[in-house]
C-alpha cells in the first residue's frame, strides 16, 4: 500500500492513516493527503467494511454523507471502466473523506442505502445515467430519464444526438417518438480551428 501525504498533516492525521492501513492492510490500495482532505482507494469487495469503520470510529465519526458520484474512464483504464467516489464529513473533526473504488460496466456494486438513507437518489441516480448496478438497493430504477429509454447517457461511448427524437404530433396531439436519423451533411465535421486562421 502507498502512502502519499502533504507538508501541511498533522501527527493525529498520521496516526490515523497509520492505525488505518494496519486494520486494512489488504483492503486499501493507495492513500493520499492533501489540503486536510483524506482519500483512500479502496478494494471493491471489502470498502463497505472501510466505511462502516470509518463512520462508526471514535477517532473518525465520518457520519455525514455528501455525495457519490462516478467517472468513466473508458480512454484511460482498460481493467476498470468506473471509478465511483463517495464523499464524508466528519463534523467533530473538521474533516473530509473520499473512498474511491473503481469497477467494470458488468459487474455489480454494494449499495449504501442501509448505511446512509441519502445514498437513495445517488445511486439511482449513478444506474440511470452510467449503468452501475447496486446490489441490496431497495428502490433501484430510473430517476432521470424515461423508463423505456435504450442506454446510459453519460457514458462516453454514448451518441451525444441519442438514439431517439422525441416530438409533439398534431394529429394524434400527444408526444410520440421517432428513431432518429440525420442527413448525411450534418454527419461532415471541419476539425479546423477558426482561430488560428
Amino acid at each position: 500500500m502507498l502512502v502519499k501525504i502533504d507538508s501541511t498533516i498533522n501527527i493525529e492525521n498520521i496516526k490515523y492513516i497509520n492505525y488505518l492501513s494496519s486494520i486494512f492492510p489488504n483492503d486499501i490500495f493507495f492513500i493520499t493527503y492533501f489540503k486536510g482532505q483524506l482519500t483512500i482507494y479502496a478494494k471493491k469487495k471489502t470498502f463497505l467494511k472501510l466505511i462502516h469503520f470509518n463512520k462508526n470510529h471514535v477517532n473518525s465519526q465520518f457520519k455525514n454523507f455528501l455525495d457519490v458520484f462516478a467517472i468513466d474512464l473508458i480512454k484511460y483504464n482498460k481493467a476498470f471502466r468506473f471509478e465511483i467516489i463517495y464523499s464524508f464529513l466528519s463534523v467533530l473533526f473538521c474533516s473530509r473523506l473520499f473512498i474511491k473504488v473503481h469497477t467494470d460496466e458488468f459487474s455489480a456494486i454494494e449499495s449504501l442505502c442501509y448505511l446512509f438513507k441519502a445514498a437513495n437518489w445517488y445511486e439511482r441516480e449513478i444506474w440511470d445515467m452510467f449503468g452501475i448496478y447496486f446490489c441490496n438497493h431497495p428502490d433501484l430504477r430510473r430517476i432521470l430519464t424515461d423508463y423505456g429509454f435504450n442506454g446510459y447517457p453519460l457514458r462516453k461511448d454514448f451518441p451525444l444526438t441519442g438514439f431517439l427524437e422525441l416530438r409533439y404530433n398534431d394529429q394524434k396531439a400527444a408526444l410520440i417518438y421517432e428513431r432518429l436519423t440525420l442527413a448525411q451533411e450534418y454527419r461532415t465535421f471541419n476539425f479546423l480551428n477558426p482561430w488560428t486562421v
